[in-house]
C-alpha cells in the first residue's frame, strides 16, 4: 500500500526542521557538476550568488566540503578539514557568508556512508584514521568492508571502508561534525549521499541532533524495466523511496528518482506515462509531494559521468513539468549556467510563474490529458500547463499565456 497525498503532512516537528517542509516553497539549485573541482569553484560560485538569489532559488546544494582522496569530494578522509579541491576553508566561508547575505541557504553534501583511512590496520587495508581529526580505529568500519565493526545496515559502497553507524562513538562523532557544519561553518541544509548505505534510522538521529532546516537523501536504485523498456507501473520503485522517507521519521525529503526515470521516457512521445492508474503523477510526487525533490539530472546522471542522462533536446519540457508541479524542484547547474542564456532565462521565467501563482510542494493537481504527444494539467487551480507537440489550450477566457517554449506552454488566471 502506498502513502497517498499528504498522509503525514499534518505532523508538527518540534524543531526548526519542520517549518521549511511545511512551507513547501523551496526551489533548489545543484550548484556544481562532476568537473567543478577543476575550476576554482568557490570563487566561481561567489560571483554567481546575486544571480542565484535573483532567479528565485531558496537553497544551493554545494559539493562535499571536506578534504577527500578524490578531488570530486566523495572519498572523504579528514572530515574537519575544509580545504578541498573546490577551494580553501577561507573561500568556502566567504561564499557561505555571501549566500547568507543574499538569503540563499547553503546545502552541504554529507558523505558519511564511507571514509578513506589514513593508515593500514586489520587485514592490511586502510581502515584506521590515525592522525586525523576523528582518529577512529577498525571498529568504525563495517565487517563486510574490511573492518572490525558490525555488518552494514544498508548496501555496501564497494572498494572503500564503509562506516559502521551502529557504533555509538561513530554516531557521537558524526553528530559533533554535523553540528559544527550547521552552527559554526554556516551550512543550513543537508543532502545525504548514498543514503541506501546505512539505515534511515541514523539519518533521523542525525537530523534530530544537528537540526538542518531542510534535508534530502539520495536513495537511487534502478526503476522497473521489462524486455521492451521502462514499465508503466513504477509503484514498487517509489514505495522503496517512500519507505526510506518514513524511516527518517518523515524528517528528510528524498530525490524523486521515480519521476526522473518516467519523465525522461515521457518526453520522447510517451506522455501517457505521466498519469498513473489512479489519475495522479506517477512518481514519489504523486504519493508524498512534500517530501519529493524532483530533478532532471545531477553530477552522476548527467555532467561528464552521464550514467543516466535526461534527453538533451527535451530539457525545457522537463523543467516545464517539475517547475509547475507539486514537489520540491531542483535545477542542475549545467542546464542553468552552461547550456546558454535562452535556457537560463526560460528556467527563471518558470520559477517566477511558480512563485507568482504560489505553487508549492503540496499544490493540488488535476491531470487533464496524458497521451503520446500531449500532457496537460491544472495545478493549484491558478496555473495550467501543457507539454508535447499536439495543439491544445485550456478552455475559458480567464486563462492568459504566462510563458511558452519548444513543446511547452504555461497559462495563469
Amino acid at each position: 500500500m502506498g502513502y497517498y497525498n499528504n498522509v503525514f503532512d499534518g505532523c508538527n516537528d518540534q524543531t526548526d526542521i519542520g517549518a521549511v517542509m511545511r512551507d513547501g516553497r523551496e526551489v533548489i539549485l545543484q550548484a556544481y557538476n562532476w568537473e567543478s573541482h577543476k575550476h576554482n569553484w568557490y570563487k566561481n560560485l561567489d560571483a554567481k550568488v546575486p544571480d542565484i538569489s535573483k532567479s528565485g532559488f531558496t537553497s544551493a546544494w554545494l559539493p562535499p566540503p571536506s578534504q577527500s582522496l578524490a578531488p570530486e569530494g566523495y572519498l572523504p578522509q579528514d572530515l574537519y578539514s575544509l580545504n578541498s579541491a573546490y577551494g580553501s576553508e577561507h573561500l568556502l566561508k566567504s561564499l557561505l557568508g555571501k549566500m547568507k547575505q543574499y538569503k540563499v541557504r547553503a546545502m552541504a553534501d554529507i558523505v558519511i556512508n564511507h571514509r578513506i583511512g589514513t593508515t593500514r590496520g586489520h587485514g592490511g587495508t586502510y581502515n584506521r584514521y590515525d592522525g586525523s581529526s576523528l582518529p577512529w580505529d577498525e571498529h568504525a568500519v563495517t565487517s563486510c568492508t574490511g573492518g572490525k565493526g558490525n555488518r552494514s545496515t544498508g548496501d555496501n559502497f564497494n572498494g572503500v571502508p564503509n562506516v559502521d553507524h551502529t557504533q555509538h562513538f561513530v554516531r557521537k562523532d558524526i553528530i559533533g561534525w554535523l553540528r559544527w557544519l550547521r552552527n559554526t561553518v554556516g551550512f543550513q541544509d543537508f543532502r545525504f549521499d548514498f543514503a541506501r548505505g546505512y539505515s534511515a534510522q541514523y539519518v533521523k538521529e542525525y537530523i534530530g541532533a544537528a537540526k538542518p532546516l531542510f534535508s534530502v537523501g539520495e536513495c537511487w536504485d534502478s526503476c522497473n524495466y521489462n524486455g521492451h523498456g521502462l514499465d508503466y507501473n513504477q509503484d514498487s520503485h517509489r514505495q522503496r523511496i517512500i519507505n526510506w522517507i518514513d524511516a527518517t521519521g518523515q524528517r528528510s525529503a528524498a530525490f524523486d528518482f521515480t519521476t526522473k526515470g518516467i519523465l525522461q521516457e515521457a518526453v520522447m512521445g510517451q506522455y501517457w506515462r505521466l498519469r498513473d492508474a489512479q489519475g495522479k503523477p506517477p512518481g514519489v510526487m504523486g504519493w508524498w509531494p512534500s517530501r519529493a525533490v524532483t530533478f532532471l539530472d545531477n553530477h552522476d546522471t548527467g555532467s561528464t559521468q552521464a550514467h543516466w542522462p535526461f534527453p538533451s533536446h527535451h530539457i525545457m519540457e522537463g523543467y516545464a513539468y517539475i517547475l509547475t508541479h507539486p514537489g520540491i524542484p531542483c535545477v542542475f547547474y549545467d542546464h542553468f549556467y552552461d547550456w546558454g542564456s535562452s535556457i537560463h532565462d526560460q528556467i527563471v521565467k518558470l520559477i517566477d510563474v511558480r512563485r507568482r501563482q504560489d505553487i508549492h510542494s503540496r499544490s493540488t493537481i488535476r491531470i487533464l490529458e496524458a497521451k503520446s504527444n500531449l500532457y496537460a494539467a491544472i495545478v493549484g487551480e491558478k496555473l495550467c500547463m501543457k507539454l508535447g507537440d499536439a495543439s491544445w489550450c485550456p478552455s475559458g477566457r480567464e486563462w492568459t499565456l504566462a510563458t511558452s517554449g519548444h513543446r511547452y506552454a504555461v497559462w495563469h488566471k
